[in-house]
């Protein structure tokens, strides 16, 4: 009986997702966001210097307001900074922060220069003067996406 309830419980699960999926936009590479058990949560103590594929579903806080290049997302208590592979895509510049998103790729350790927060700063709208505070590298969980569903 229990094997019954688990059997109903999990195609009621997959029907809400491939249902909740037509109501998502795609970007990059298409790919099935069905399987619960793909999700990664990710701990604050993340190794440094490792790679590794997989899926994350998470918030989006930002997106890059000039051409749409990275956003920045929060999975957990963490915050990511989600690039999309070989500029091979791009995600919309405005009214997407607050949505559901589920990304597909690499997650790494990565230590970003001045000269690439400064970039980035500039991006977002930053005014010269906060741009020239940004003095010392950062360390910050990056993400080379494949993939991106936004949920509507």
């Amino acid at each position: 009986m229990k094997k019954a309830y688990l059997f109903i419980i999990l195609i009621s699960v997959t029907l809400y997702e491939a249902n909740s999926q037509n109501n998502s936009n795609i970007y990059g590479d298409n790919f099935s966001s069905i399987n619960v058990e793909d999700f990664t949560f990710i701990e604050s103590d993340f190794p440094e210097n490792i790679k590794m594929p997989i899926k994350i579903k998470g918030e989006i806080l930002s997106t890059c307001p000039k051409k749409g290049c990275w956003m920045r997302i929060r999975a957990e208590e963490d915050t990511i900074l989600v690039r999309f592979k070989d500029y091979g895509f791009f995600v919309p510049k405005q009214g997407v922060e607050g949505k559901e998103v589920i990304i597909n790729g690499d997650l790494s350790v990565d230590t970003l220069t001045v000269p690439q927060l400064r970039h980035y700063a500039e991006d977002a709208g930053k005014t010269l003067r906060e741009i020239n505070k940004i003095n010392d590298p950062e360390i910050t969980l990056s993400f080379l996406a494949t993939g991106v569903i936004i949920k509507e």
